[in-house]
């Protein structure tokens, strides 16, 4: 069996260090030692590898393009053995727990708002965080050790370090404004979408293209509450979870079904985790089992006077 390189754990918090700040002094500031010092472990770091991590850019050093899954490993370790320290920690202490808990808006504020309001009451002594961002930042501070659990839209490609699982699947339907063509496809747009390079956005931008709709994109936001009333005002069209789009008080007239997202449950693989983590990813999966409110119902909460709805009967 090959000989594994003997990395320290500082060691590889050097280079996650140099990997994020702007200069390498301000990475030495960030971990407590001087320069020299740190120049002194990368280089130590590098020989224990075996393979270049470093190249000059003139009278500066930098990561390499090729050294990307170096930095990737020291993410990953630093993020499982902080899991670790915190739990020994914990234990030490005697707390009750801790839960950081990451959520796309729509599974924070329409899916799962009760359940994380009664987990909050039947734990009161759980120190529990809760973080609403779009799905990859939450992913990123999920692979980093900065959240134990996350509900986001499933990833378009395999995280290696990180596992997920199907909660549950999110109806996405198009909203035009009130004399807007809604069956024809090729009359959609100008588009008010998610950014790109979100989950959502891929997810949408392949089912316009199966369709032949143009995407001529004129305004993009992460907020559905902005995307829904600029829509209203008539300033585009949009593609949102029916759960956004027709709940609430200035909710939208019924769409007209497009494709479907799907909600996951993300984990770092194989970490050492909070016990409070694993109850509340159980509730998760128990929430995920029920039937969820039919479009029927949704529609009749939200019916809009037949003068200003404008939708296609066909479902997709």
């Amino acid at each position: 069996m090959r000989p594994l390189p003997d990395l320290s754990i500082r060691q590889l918090e050097y280079l996650v260090a140099v990997a994020d700040a702007p200069s390498w002094a301000l990475a030495a500031e960030r971990v407590g030692v001087s320069p020299s010092a740190l120049s002194q472990g990368l280089a130590e770091l590098e020989r224990r590898v075996g393979v270049p991590l470093f190249e000059r850019d003139g009278r500066r050093r930098r990561i390499r393009a090729s050294a990307q899954p170096a930095v990737d490993h020291a993410r990953h370790v630093l993020g499982l053995t902080g899991d670790l320290a915190d739990w020994a920690s914990r234990l030490a202490r005697g707390r009750a727990g801790r839960l950081r808990l990451g959520m796309i808006d729509a599974a924070a504020v329409g899916h799962h708002s009760e359940l994380v309001r009664a987990f909050r009451v039947e734990h009161p002594d759980v120190d529990l965080l809760l973080r609403v961002a779009p799905s990859a930042p939450l992913l990123d501070l999920l692979i980093s050790g900065e959240l134990d659990l996350v509900v986001c839209v499933e990833p378009p490609v395999r995280i290696d370090s990180i596992d997920t699982e199907p909660l549950l699947t999110e109806e996405l339907a198009v909203y035009g404004p009130p004399d807007g063509d809604i069956d024809t496809p090729a009359a959609w747009g100008p588009w008010v979408l998610f950014p790109a390079g979100s989950h959502t956005r891929t997810v949408v931008v392949e089912a316009l293209a199966r369709l032949g709709a143009p995407l001529d994109v004129a305004a993009e936001s992460h907020q559905p509450e902005v995307v829904r009333e600029m829509v209203r005002l008539g300033s585009g069209w949009t593609v949102l979870p029916t759960i956004q789009a027709e709940h609430g008080d200035r909710a939208l007239p019924p769409g007209r079904p497009l494709t479907s997202r799907q909600l996951v449950l993300a984990m770092r693989r194989d970490s050492v985790r909070d016990p409070v983590v694993d109850e509340f990813a159980d509730r998760l999966r128990q929430a995920s089992t029920s039937p969820a409110p039919s479009r029927t119902d949704r529609k009749s909460e939200n019916r809009a006077p037949a003068s200003t709805r404008r939708r296609s009967t066909s479902r997709r």
